[in-house]
């Protein structure tokens, strides 16, 4: 076998195991390196990368000018630091005589010739004939920076006792690096001011007890109410998926009505930053779009925020995007895969004291059991042959390759009528009179249609239909909403693109009341599932608000859709959030923020870029979606007398047992494949 390491995959302090670059102390950043602008609190001891960012931003900006907001009367001329080849820090490391690790007179040779520089020894990784040509050799992991940053931002907005780094330390050398009067001691208690950035204690009640009650789509996210501790109105216990969720998703509506716009706002876009850096698709506009924002978003975090927070996690996404630019999707260079293994090796360990043999025994039966499971004939299930519980398709009319020809002949008439037409108002007049139209040309030429299928179709579906709770497709599993009402899942929440597909304001938003399948006379049998549904009003500013700077979707949930058009194609529904804010006042009680869902098992390909690169986040641009199973059976969560089945039947044996272990460390709603096992 030949194969070429393309770069490594590790979390940040193996990432100085691995690379031989320090990742510890003032010289932390390996892109930095020895031009990095931290230095050392001196009351706190720790160091800080505050006041970092300016040097990245466009030498005409007017903040690097500013002698206020960020370190008394500095003011910043020099450039971002060159970005390093390969074969140059392969000739500095032969330079200053650097060594593998080797044996302990290598270890001790290295040790001395380290204290001047941030090397620590040669990588053996530079042996490689290849390596010192690799733009990318050591990633940044994007998932323990993301947890870490999400930590750091919240616990301090929570002001929780132990965690934050907003203390009596930190207010001391603030007052001694910046100019900020409203940080200092009041004179007459002696006490330090409260902060802008810090929730009082009412707030922190309201935050805790929201998340007790917030409701997600099976396998988004664990249950996070486990992890509010009310005592001590904090958070605990969050994995690092979670971490990822709230901090892309929900922080800024949970903050939304608690802190300031000069708080809220580069919270906001911060998060903002890793939903773009982690999306389905990226492009070199987007990431050089990003790489230009971040250093943006660090300078607004550095006018509120004490020095004390921006540690190196604060300060390694400024060059995220730059890595993203270059190694293309985050999907592939991030720890979460490889989190989940170790955690899967983990639990093939039965004897603890033999735990290598234990999981070279678990591998060598799983690997014989799937070569095993090639000799079966085709009629016998195995777990490789089973359908995902969340995969399940069905074919509907519009799929049908021959009632396309029929659509074309319907806007070709429709524009041959009315030329000026718009295409918005031809794709309305496709989903009001296509039908009517449909079924009265397919009887007229009824004589002339050789095809039984059009035939068929022109008949119209009988008058029986068959309701279900739930359905799955488009990799969600839907349910109505009287069977989520006793669930702590939130599954019944529909969007559907509006007529011109482009604009989050044409968005329709609604809840799945009832699942109808209708069936077509004929054989073979056709079949076609709706959603019944009742849609909010899609007014602006009535019944729907979109935040245009950061894609804040509310919907007023007082008020509803005028005209009677409740079903839709279930091929066309996309899932959702619905959340209540969280907030002090009445006035956003009618108000629910809106957060988009994507199915795991579904891929979006660009429509417009022949250059798209598919990895694992959702993303709310308009995208045509491709399932990547090739599944052509229809599965309903219940069976045909209307009674819901159990949810894992096609699950298999083994991930039953997983998901049913109350010590198991995944989610609580059984996902255990976004859960890592933490190291760190």
């Amino acid at each position: 076998m030949r194969a070429a390491l393309i770069w490594t995959i590790s979390d940040f302090p193996a990432y100085s195991m691995l690379s031989g670059w320090s990742t510890a102390g003032r010289t932390a950043c390996p892109y930095c390196m020895e031009n990095t602008d931290a230095f050392t609190l001196r009351r706190g001891g720790k160091q800080t990368w505050f006041d970092s960012h300016r040097k990245f931003l466009p030498d005409d900006y007017p903040f690097r000018r500013n002698k206020i907001s960020f370190i008394k009367n500095r003011s910043v001329s020099k450039s971002s630091p060159p970005i390093r080849i390969a074969e140059y820090l392969l000739k500095q490391i032969e330079q200053i005589g650097l060594r593998r690790v080797i044996d302990i007179d290598s270890h001790e040779i290295n040790c001395q010739l380290a204290k001047r520089t941030g090397w620590r020894k040669r990588s053996i990784l530079w042996d490689l004939p290849y390596w010192s040509s690799n733009m990318i050799r050591h990633n940044l992991d994007v998932m323990h920076i993301e947890k870490n940053v999400f930590e750091n931002i919240f616990n301090i907005v929570m002001n929780v006792e132990g965690k934050t780094k907003d203390n009596i330390k930190s207010r001391k050398d603030l007052n001694e690096i910046c100019r900020r009067p409203e940080l200092k001691k009041d004179p007459i208690s002696g006490k330090y001011l409260k902060a802008c950035y810090c929730l009082d204690n009412q707030s922190k009640m309201i935050l805790c007890d929201w998340f007790k009650t917030l409701k997600f789509p099976d396998e988004f996210v664990s249950n996070l109410g486990i992890c509010v501790d009310s005592r001590k109105l904090r958070l605990f216990g969050m994995k690092s998926h979670d971490c990822h969720v709230f901090m892309q998703r929900i922080l800024p509506i949970a903050l939304r009505e608690f802190l300031p716009n000069n708080v809220w706002q580069p919270i906001t876009e911060l998060s903002n930053f890793f939903r773009e850096l982690t999306s389905t698709i990226l492009t070199n506009g987007d990431m050089q779009r990003l790489n230009e924002q971040i250093p943006v978003i660090l300078y607004k975090l550095e006018r509120v925020f004490p020095p004390s927070l921006f540690d190196s996690m604060e300060h390694l996404p400024v060059h995220l995007a730059y890595e993203a630019l270059i190694a293309r999707l985050v999907q592939y260079r991030w720890m979460y895969p490889f989190e989940r293994y170790l955690r899967k090796l983990k639990n093939n360990v039965k004897n603890k004291a033999r735990v290598e043999g234990s999981i070279c025994n678990a591998y060598l039966v799983e690997e014989v059991g799937a070569f095993s499971a090639h000799c079966f004939e085709a009629h016998v299930m195995t777990r490789h042959r089973k359908v995902p519980r969340n995969l399940h398709e069905f074919v509907s009319d519009d799929d049908i390759p021959e009632v396309k020809t029929y659509f074309d002949i319907y806007v070709e008439q429709v524009k041959s009528a009315q030329p000026n037409i718009t295409d918005t108002a031809v794709d309305e007049k496709l989903e009001r009179e296509f039908v009517q139209w449909f079924y009265k040309y397919a009887n007229e030429l009824q004589n002339n249609v050789q095809n039984q299928l059009i035939q068929d179709l022109a008949k119209g579906p009988l008058r029986s239909v068959t309701t279900f709770t739930g359905y799955c497709v488009n990799g969600c599993k839907f349910n109505t909403i009287n069977g989520s009402s006793s669930s702590n899942s939130m599954n019944f929440g529909v969007c559907i693109k509006g007529s011109n597909y482009s604009s989050e304001e044409s968005d329709y938003y609604g809840q799945l009341v009832e699942v109808l399948r209708l069936e077509y006379p004929g054989l073979p049998i056709k079949r076609t599932v709706l959603f019944k549904c009742d849609w909010f009003d899609p007014t602006p500013n009535t019944g729907t608000k979109v935040h245009r700077q950061y894609r804040i979707v509310d919907i007023n949930n007082k008020c509803r859709y005028s005209k009677y058009e409740p079903f839709v194609l279930a091929s066309q529904a996309t899932q959702v959030i619905y959340a209540l804010y969280p907030s002090k006042h009445c006035d956003k009680n009618d108000w629910w923020a809106v957060m988009k869902v994507k199915g795991r098992p579904v891929v979006k390909v660009s429509q417009t870029s022949s250059k798209t690169y598919e990895p694992f986040q959702e993303d709310d641009l308009d995208y045509a979606e491709v399932n990547m199973n090739d599944i052509n059976q229809q599965h309903c969560l219940n069976d045909p007398s209307g009674g819901m089945t159990e949810i894992h039947d096609d699950v298999s044996t083994e991930e039953e047992e997983f998901l049913s272990d109350p010590d198991s460390d995944a989610d609580a709603d059984g996902d255990n494949e976004f859960n890592s096992y933490e190291s760190d």
